[in-house]
């Protein structure tokens, strides 16, 4: 189990990394939100469990948590709070904020390590190459699609759109944030060559699954979002 320590106090760091690494964990340290923001960006850094102390010298540890918990690839990264901050309003905002478990300092190493456990055997494994959409499967290591029975491995254009599009379910993306996005600066990009991209891909995930909205851009949707997007779009 890979293991985020996020705390300003060394000594106490310290104390937590000698005893995780004790039982088997793999632990990771910063004393910095940002760093530890950039980490959980990183598929080959996420931790499986972050240990995440409030009172941060660049941010506050609330803040980091909302953001975490905000973002679809970092949220589902359990969250275990160790603070000074003891109130019940201190817990309820922590907990509401995002934390899966708030522990109060000073604590037992005994208790982290029993809450861990507990939070780790609540953590089911999942493939973080993968997303899935509507039955429609992008692998993000082997660009594979898999959809509709059939699997495909994408151009390099063609992955850097479905991805674009699968990783921002039900945002809209402009032709001019596309184009961006996928051609460098300085290349030359006919005016019709993003159409043509968007049109192979719905040959394959089927013509519903990219959706146009009307002289703003294109999007993804859940099943579940569809009605709400096409509400949108009628605005």
């Amino acid at each position: 189990m890979n293991v985020l320590l996020v705390e300003d106090d060394d000594l106490l760091a310290g104390q937590v990394i000698v005893s995780l690494a004790g039982v088997g964990y793999c632990v990771q340290h910063t004393n910095r939100a940002h760093q530890a923001r950039l980490w959980l960006q990183q598929p080959d850094k996420r931790p499986d469990i972050m240990i995440l102390d409030l009172g941060l010298p660049d941010m506050d540890g609330l803040e980091l948590l909302r953001l975490i918990k905000r973002d679809r690839v970092t949220a589902r990264v359990p969250v275990v709070v160790v603070t000074s901050r003891g109130t019940i309003e201190n817990k309820v905002t922590g907990l509401d904020s995002g934390a899966d478990d708030y522990l109060t300092k000073p604590f037992d190493i005994a208790e982290l390590l029993a809450r861990l456990r507990a939070l780790a055997r609540r953590v089911k494994p999942v493939s973080d190459s993968l997303i899935t959409i509507a039955g429609v499967t992008l692998d993000l290591d082997s660009h594979l699609l898999s959809a509709n029975g059939q699997s495909y491995i994408l151009p390099r254009r063609e992955f850097a759109l479905l991805r674009i599009f699968m990783e921002n379910p039900g945002r809209v993306f402009s032709r001019e944030q596309l184009t961006d996005r996928i051609y460098s600066w300085n290349e030359q990009v006919s005016s019709n060559s993003l159409d043509v991209h968007i049109h192979s891909l719905r040959k394959k995930v089927g013509s519903d699954f990219i959706r146009s909205i009307r002289g703003v851009g294109w999007l993804v949707v859940n099943s579940r979002e569809v009605k709400r997007a096409l509400s949108f779009s009628l605005m």
